[in-house]
């Protein structure tokens, strides 16, 4: 099974213009990406997929395979297919620009899910575990069903619990999952997913994923402790230089 790990990185940002190019430590954000990337063991073949010269010019810098999309794409999940349509693959990993410090071995579980030949698409969720976890308009949260697949992704906070009127009290009482934004699909339901429409709770919500759901797609879920960091305001790259000093320090 060949697995293909491509992160779509575009130049155009509202909260953090050039962000793909943002300097953490000595290296642009697309490169920590790429070479965290480049640490799976299950991953044969890293792909930028970019609209912006900018970019592509400082990925070929550093030895990335690049290509180049139409900047009209609707999508990441658009620019993630164009970008591998004509390559040889069977599991694409759709790999966001912004997480300079994604750990190698979730990529790993996330590639290995599709041993099981009735994987679609797999996405990893992680516990919830605050009450400003659980009320973040900005955290996407996630109900799964007994055999892990995903029922409703929201901004909402699901479930609810009817006879609990303290919603501090929630993330002790059962298990709430919030979503870690990467995709793994199978290539030929990639290919059918990028002819979908938009779909009403999508709009709804702003979720792509809902697409997926609502015609009908399965989305296996996968547990994780991984810690996202999406470096996506100037005080993400903040806390994200943090990091890097401590981790150089030691």
């Amino acid at each position: 099974m060949k697995i293909v790990c491509v992160i779509p990185a575009r130049y155009a940002s509202t909260r953090l213009p050039g962000k793909p190019l943002v300097l953490i430590g000595d290296k642009p954000m697309i490169r920590h990406v790429y070479e965290r990337a480049c640490l799976a063991g299950s991953i044969d073949q890293v792909i930028i997929a970019t609209d912006d010269e900018r970019i592509e010019r400082v990925a070929g810098q550093f030895g990335a395979a690049v290509v180049m999309t139409d900047p009209a794409l609707p999508s990441g999940t658009d620019r993630v297919y164009e970008a591998i349509k004509e390559v040889d693959a069977d599991v694409i990993i759709n790999l966001q620009g912004d997480e300079p410090f994604i750990e190698p071995r979730l990529l790993d579980q996330l590639a290995a899910m599709f041993g099981n030949p009735e994987v679609q698409i797999a996405t990893p969720v992680g516990p919830v575990s605050s009450y400003e976890e659980l009320t973040d308009p900005n955290l996407v949260r996630v109900t799964r069903d007994i055999h892990g697949r995903a029922l409703y992704f929201t901004r909402a906070t699901i479930p609810f619990l009817r006879d609990e009127p303290d919603k501090k009290k929630w993330p002790a009482t059962v298990p709430f999952y919030k979503h870690i934004g990467i995709y793994a699909y199978r290539k030929e339901i990639l290919a059918q997913l990028t002819g979908l429409p938009p779909a009403m709770l999508e709009q709804a919500e702003k979720l792509e994923q809902l697409r997926f759901l609502e015609n009908g797609y399965t989305i296996h879920t996968m547990v994780s402790d991984y810690k996202a960091l999406s470096v996506d305001t100037e005080e993400d790259v903040k806390t994200a230089q943090k990091i890097i000093t401590e981790i150089q320090e030691n």
